[in-house]
């Protein structure tokens, strides 16, 4: 009764252009869940729910706590051309390299999604069902971060560009009007990965490597269309709402040639080889009694409270740090 009630909240609450944004959030984790093994499954299916709801917990927590910005993001082109590799990978490297004040000032995201993987794994040596979920959750949301291009470069909502507003586009209002009618999320099963360190590098290179094309692409489309045809008024949560018109919003997807979708598809195979990789690295605990004990204990006090917290923060606060991370 609890998970169905918060899941209705979320999903009634606005949308803001904030990582993949809140549909597309919820979506890779919703989807994430169906290429676990059944060993797997047998917990995280009945609790999809909870999962989807509680994707966009770290997005919400950035109205609380400024330290969670950098959480999400990394300007690469900060440090030199691409491949970039004045960078160290490891994080002890980077921060004798670059001191751990100046990591965080351009994002920590590739580290962080390393932290949240330990967690995971030691939630389920634990047996925490709570913790697992919470922490499985969140991951989902990191890991689905460092697939949009505009979250590994700094010109991250066309600020340096006038290109105000780009980074809700591509990751909020595309997927929004094309995810669930034309795109594709029938994935083949998670992946065990020895050194998810590595994966993830991977994955932030390919984002670093496609924010140019979004963003260049984007102007010259721009260029192309009347200016009284880029936007439209349409009902969003019951209030009329400025937006790309769905006809620019098209185009540009055609443009990119389906690197939306593509980027998605590898957010949710991701994210459910994250949570198999950390469950492995565990032991494979069975989870099968974890699933059973569940449906039969309250959540508690703490986890509530944390709830109301972050739900009351994003309500009523600004964000602390930059916007549009």
């Amino acid at each position: 009764m609890v998970r169905s009630i918060l899941m209705a909240l979320v999903l009634s609450l606005p949308c803001y252009a904030q990582a993949w944004g809140f549909f597309a959030h919820q979506k890779i984790n919703y989807y994430a869940v169906f290429l676990l093994p059944p060993e797997m499954l047998v917990f995280f299916k009945p609790q999809i729910d909870y999962l989807t709801a509680h994707s966009v917990d770290p997005d919400k927590r950035r109205y609380l706590l400024e330290q969670e910005g950098p959480r999400h993001y990394i300007d690469l082109d900060h440090y030199g051309p691409f491949p970039y590799t004045s960078l160290p990978r490891h994080w002890k490297t980077a921060v004798a390299a670059c001191t751990e004040d100046s990591l965080v000032r351009y994002g920590i995201a590739p580290w962080w999604i390393q932290v949240m993987l330990e967690r995971l794994t030691k939630a389920f040596m634990a047996k925490d069902s709570e913790l697992i979920l919470k922490t499985a959750a969140e991951l989902g949301h990191y890991v689905a971060d460092l697939h949009v291009p505009l979250h590994a470069c700094s010109n991250h909502n066309g600020q340096l560009t006038g290109q105000q507003g780009i980074h809700g586009f591509w990751e909020s209002r595309v997927p929004e009007l094309l995810a669930e009618k034309e795109w594709d999320f029938l994935i083949g099963p998670a992946n065990y990965y020895k050194d998810p360190l590595s994966l993830t590098w991977s994955r932030a290179l390919q984002s670093a490597a496609a924010a140019d094309t979004v963003l260049r692409l984007e102007k010259k489309l721009r260029s192309q269309f009347e200016s009284d045809q880029v936007y439209a008024f349409e009902e969003r949560n019951g209030q009329l709402t400025r937006q790309f018109s769905a006809a620019y919003t098209l185009a540009y997807n055609k443009l990119l040639n389906g690197m939306i979708e593509r980027r998605m598809r590898a957010s949710i195979e991701a994210v459910a080889s994250f949570w198999l990789t950390a469950w492995a690295n565990a032991g494979q605990p069975p989870l099968g009694s974890l699933g059973r004990d569940r449906h039969s204990q309250p959540l508690s006090d703490s986890t509530l409270l944390l709830w109301q917290q972050i739900d009351a923060a994003y309500k009523n606060n600004p964000i602390k740090g930059r916007e549009h991370d």
